[in-house]
């Protein structure tokens, strides 16, 4: 069953649609199966994969209304993922989901039936903390943070945190922070460095150890409507994309570990209250 990881900050210009298409594409080459959702009304992840946003035959807000069946919108990628299209119909989405109850669960059960088809489903969530974002987080099991290391990063990084823990009481129970990744990164940026080591300071094994570094080839990608991977993958930006793809499939075979250990702990445990009853 897939797991569902939200790219979310709402700061704008982090590198969440940048990340999440990167992701998306590097995973697939592993080889795993992928899902990339296009929750932003400027559907970029879409037109960076490849695929026109004003030629599509459903997209993202058919599925939020409910006028849609998820698997019916789903389009290929020329890079091997599978795609849930995105376009400014999603404005108008989020204005009319805005007095229906239950509001914040359309994504999560839209979602939940393509669950058993992928490994991962990777969402590109809008720049602010709006109901398409809350329905991402909602729907999925944790959180990916892109962000720069700059002056105000810390502080929108501890007004999304507080929005998790706010939604995980409400909405969510289960949902986690996958990881901090830190973009558009310059090593000869004194303040950059210091940022980059408080992120470290303060969330340890959290922060991922991939840096994505500032990069022309990665900037260039897009209007051709190539992930990095595919566009250039010598370069930096495709180098680390591919590195951060080793990290997040590490990180869920380590749950995976922990979750059978867990259980044959839980079954030994058992057996032996059994025999002790018995006896």
């Amino acid at each position: 069953m897939a797991r569902i990881i939200a790219i979310a900050n709402q700061k704008g210009g982090v590198g969440k649609t940048t990340t999440s298409v990167n992701l998306a594409a590097a995973l697939a080459l592993a080889p795993k199966r992928v899902l990339l959702v296009d929750l932003d009304a400027q559907g970029n992840a879409t037109m960076g994969s490849g695929v026109d946003k004003r030629e599509l035959a459903g997209s993202t807000c058919d599925v939020i209304l409910e006028e849609m069946h998820a698997v019916d919108v789903v389009v290929r990628t020329p890079e091997g993922f599978d795609l849930l299209p995105g376009n400014t119909d999603l404005t108008a989405a989020e204005i009319e989901l805005m007095d229906e109850p239950g509001r914040e669960q359309r994504l999560k059960r839209a979602l939940d039936s393509l669950r058993d088809r992928y490994d991962f489903i990777i969402i590109d969530c809008p720049p602010a903390l709006s109901l398409l974002t809350l329905n991402a987080l909602t729907a999925a099991d944790s959180v990916l943070v892109p962000m720069q290391c700059e002056y105000y990063a810390l502080e929108g990084l501890s007004a999304l945190i507080e929005t998790i823990e706010a939604l995980k009481a409400k909405l969510n129970p289960a949902l986690e922070i996958e990881g901090v990744l830190r973009t558009m990164f310059d090593a000869r940026n004194n303040l950059a460095n210091a940022v980059s080591a408080d992120l470290e300071k303060h969330f340890g094994d959290k922060v991922f150890t991939t840096v994505v570094p500032r990069n022309v080839r990665l900037a260039e990608a897009p209007s051709y409507g190539q992930s990095i991977v595919g566009y250039d993958r010598a370069s930096r930006g495709a180098i680390a994309y591919l590195g951060l793809a080793v990290e997040v499939i590490r990180r869920q075979r380590e749950r995976q570990l922990e979750r059978q250990q867990a259980g044959t702990a839980a079954h030994d445990k058992s057996s032996a209250s059994s025999e002790e009853t018995s006896a």
